[in-house]
């Protein structure tokens, strides 16, 4: 079995770090490379980087952070934001990054999931669902959580990983933020359909929170940002506490 990972998530807007609740009330977090640094310098396993306003704005996610990231890590990491071709991948593939995110350009062009993973291979490619339940329906959201679609949350998964995505990273904005626990039914829905990698994202308050998603959701990895950025869970404890409870983190 493949150990669990702990991924810590910095949201980025304007260059500075950014954490809200339910996609909203942002407040800053500090300088993502410095923050990235310490993460890894503390036992993570991967960093996501997620320029949140880059698809509403209409911008692209800045190579010159992927650039400023590579030069000061030594653990892989993700960046999303705004990537909406073939041209945009490369050019954060070859500032250092070793994945991309792709959102709300796969929800409105699914055949670009097809055509990243023949150009760069499906490990490079993670797509990211951020979904709200309504009405007892999962549906998919885009440009930063703002813009509902006629997307169902599972067939979206099912199809992102048939068209050759390497990883799901799925938010459930109805937890993201609150601290109150993962979107765990959801999550062990998802990952019982899938065969790739399910990233938990969303809700993060607790180290117990890490020991469900990952004993019951069966996650393969879990992502926070709010509880790492402002120091109430350290990364080498929540390791060690998970090890003595028989998870197999790295």
């Amino acid at each position: 079995m493949l150990a669990k990972r702990i991924i810590p998530c910095l949201d980025v807007k304007d260059g500075r770090t950014v954490k809200g609740i339910n996609f909203e009330q942002l407040r800053d977090a500090g300088d993502p490379v410095e923050l990235g640094k310490l993460y890894s310098d503390q036992g993570a396993d991967e960093l996501v980087f997620l320029d949140i306003t880059a698809t509403k704005e209409k911008r692209k996610t800045l190579a010159t952070l992927a650039d400023r990231v590579a030069h000061h890590l030594n653990i892989p990491f993700t960046i999303g934001g705004g990537i909406g071709s073939i041209a945009d991948v490369d050019v954060l593939l070859n500032h250092g990054a070793d994945k991309v995110s792709v959102n709300s350009s796969a929800v409105r062009n699914p055949e670009l999931i097809d055509e990243l993973a023949k150009e760069f291979g499906s490990q490079c490619i993670v797509v990211a669902i951020d979904a709200r339940e309504v009405d007892q329906e999962w549906i998919v959201h885009v440009a930063g959580g703002t813009i509902p679609t006629d997307k169902e949350m599972f067939d979206w998964a099912l199809e992102a990983q048939e068209r050759g995505a390497g990883e799901i990273l799925f938010t459930s904005m109805n937890h993201d933020g609150t601290k109150n626990g993962f979107a765990l039914g959801p999550l062990k829905k998802m990952c019982a359909i899938l065969s790739i990698p399910v990233i938990a994202s969303g809700g993060a308050g607790s180290i117990d929170h890490f020991y469900e998603v990952f004993d019951y959701a069966k996650a393969d990895a879990g992502l926070a940002a709010s509880i790492f950025h402002f120091q109430e869970i350290g990364i080498p404890e929540l390791k060690e506490n998970l090890k003595s409870r028989g998870i197999n983190v790295r």
